[in-house]
């Protein structure tokens, strides 16, 4: 196990936020011995007495839920390196030590190549490992040079493209229940799923962020990797094993197997809005064009939403949904996997079946399914659900992640060939939008964000259902 790790962007809100409360989260835990080191680097001029100050500071705000002596334990193991981290130079007195080093890159993603290039020329102690934030790349063709970059520094295992959603129990619990039970791996395919709606809508709004935000926008912040993760855990056929060569594998196989969408798809398929001025809450929130740091001609958008289908035998005929928005109404965070109706009811006219909706919840963490049964009225069916408790988790997401990343374990983590053909399948949503071929569309902040589509090419139109909207046929009746 590593006990040295570098932080590049050691002052950014990711490890005031994150990354300091996980190394917190460690050490009460018990994974973290005296010999842990965490050597801060970044361009502001500091020494470590500064830093420990700041360290501290971060983890009474951010990580005030874990004991006082194991909050000291990390101030007291921090160390401060002021760096240029594009400097090789600068980057080998920053790693400097005994044995190998994990290497974490809290940076913009603008700065990996630079970074890498250093590091490269700096000299990695053997067995050392990286670690970058995503996105990874701003195209197919960014990540293929990043991740030739990354093949000259280290091998491909000592590369951790991480993804804090794959660390979060309920994400994990979607293998768990899938795999675990019998009850459901028999069902999980298109013959009984009409849907899988992936969805990460939040009442936050920029707060903050455009330095980043404005540069990628809701597709390539959430959709490219977040969301497309959920969608390979969701879709992927049963590993051999969870080790991190036959997870990942068949994780490709479901991005190798979405069906790319034409330009004519792209504008039925997908939706791209921005949020006006509005109210959350008790607070008035400005356009996302009015936010301190946006360009509006850049038409970033705070909203968006792609339909896919996977070409496999399992998922033929199966919607994937993912869709993701800021300063909406309220947060909705899950997966949802929407059952079809049965083929025929003993009932009589008395009442509609509801969809039976098995609804992984992402934060809160949680699990529920939408059944339908017999109400109060004799015969008369009515919704129930079964929501079942989770013990709340030992480590928290970075926790998990950093823990991984210490002891080597890249299973969670992105391979390269699964970046780039996560890239391969937006690139025809990015190239459209970026054409403005699909409308940018707007919602005012504090609503349920763009209002929704009635009519499509084809003739077809849509209706609500408890997870969103699904086609009808032209002249068939929508009640």
């Amino acid at each position: 196990m590593i006990d040295q790790l570098v932080v590049f962007g050691a002052t950014g809100d990711l490890s005031a936020r994150y990354l300091l409360p996980a190394l917190a989260a460690l050490r009460t835990a018990g994974h973290l011995g005296d010999r842990f080191r965490v050597t801060g680097a970044s361009r502001e001029d500091w020494d470590t007495e500064y830093f420990r100050d700041w360290v501290a500071a971060q983890l009474e705000r951010h990580g005030g839920s874990w004991p006082a002596d194991a909050r000291k334990a990390v101030v007291d193991a921090a160390t401060y390196r002021r760096a240029d981290v594009t400097d090789p130079a600068d980057v080998a007195t920053a790693i400097a030590g005994d044995g190998p080093v994990a290497v974490y890159l809290a940076l913009p993603p603008a700065l990996f190549p630079a970074v890498v290039t250093a590091l490269h020329h700096a000299g990695l102690p053997p067995g050392s490992r990286i670690v970058l934030e995503k996105p990874f790349g701003e195209d197919l063709a960014g990540a293929q040079e990043l991740n030739r970059l990354l093949a000259d520094l280290v091998p491909e295992q000592a590369v951790f493209r991480v993804d804090h959603f794959l660390a979060m129990t309920t994400v994990q619990n979607v293998l768990g229940s899938r795999l675990a039970n019998r009850v459901l791996e028999p069902i999980w395919n298109s013959t009984h799923i009409a849907e899988v709606e992936i969805v990460w809508n939040e009442t936050l709004a920029l707060e903050g962020r455009a330095d980043y935000y404005d540069s990628v926008g809701a597709l390539k912040d959430m959709v490219q990797n977040h969301l497309l993760q959920l969608l390979c855990l969701v879709a992927m056929e049963p590993p051999i094993t969870i080790g991190e060569r036959d997870l990942r594998d068949r994780k490709v196989d479901v991005l190798r197997s979405v069906r790319l969408l034409t330009e004519d798809e792209v504008l039925r398929c997908t939706r791209r809005a921005r949020y006006l001025s509005g109210r959350i809450d008790d607070h008035d929130i400005p356009a996302y064009v009015d936010e301190e740091g946006v360009d509006p001609q850049r038409r970033t958008e705070t909203f968006a939403e792609v339909e896919l289908e996977l070409d496999s035998w399992r998922w033929s005929g199966t919607t994937f949904r993912l869709r993701t928005g800021k300063a909406l109404k309220a947060d909705r965070k899950e997966v949802a996997v929407r059952f079809r109706t049965v083929p025929h009811l003993p009932f009589g006219h008395i009442g509609e079946p509801l969809p039976n909706v098995l609804r992984f919840g992402l934060e809160p963490e949680g699990l529920t399914l939408d059944l339908t049964g017999i109400g109060s009225r004799a015969r008369a069916l009515a919704p129930l659900s079964l929501i079942a408790g989770m013990e709340p988790p030992e480590l928290p997401a970075y926790g998990r992640v950093l823990l991984d990343v210490l002891r080597g374990d890249p299973a969670m983590s992105i391979r390269g060939d699964e970046a780039e053909e996560a890239w391969r399948v937006l690139t025809p949503v990015l190239s459209a939008w970026e054409r403005n071929l699909v409308p940018l569309e707007e919602y005012p902040a504090g609503s349920d964000g763009p209002p929704a589509p009635q009519d499509y090419a084809g003739g077809q139109r849509r209706r609500a259902h408890p997870l969103g909207t699904e086609a009808v046929p032209p002249g068939q009746d929508s009640s």
